[in-house]
């Protein structure tokens, strides 16, 4: 299964998403500040990052920019509770694979995870 990290400043979307992809088989690392998951991506191989618009100290499209120079291939969701066509446009541009508004559904959720990792195949 896939190696995953989810990026939100709210600790229970986190854990959310954890507990659902893991029932899936994958493994999931959580966190809520971007220098950690920053890190880890630099010293992991990821295939996944799920990634929140809104953070505390950068934004979203920023740290998605910036695991896209660790490794072009890592696949990207970005998470937003406040949907807006410049952010998706600018997510998408800097190749966010898809686009999932909060509250999370869960079924949703499990389908783009599902066909984003199959793009990466």
């Amino acid at each position: 299964m896939a190696e995953i990290i989810t990026l939100d400043d709210i600790r229970d979307a986190t854990v959310l998403i954890g507990k659902i992809l893991r029932k899936k088989g994958h493994t999931v690392h959580t966190f809520t500040e971007e220098e950690d998951a920053i890190t880890h991506a630099e010293m992991h191989k990821i295939d996944l990052a799920i990634l929140d618009i809104k953070l505390k100290k950068m934004n979203g499209v920023e740290v998605l920019a910036i695991l896209k120079k660790i490794d072009p291939s890592i696949r990207v969701i970005m998470l937003t509770g406040y949907p807006t066509v410049e952010t998706a446009r600018e997510a998408i541009s800097l190749g966010a694979d898809e686009y999932c508004v909060k509250p999370i559904d869960r079924d949703e959720l499990e389908e783009k995870v599902e066909k984003v990792l199959n793009l990466a195949r």
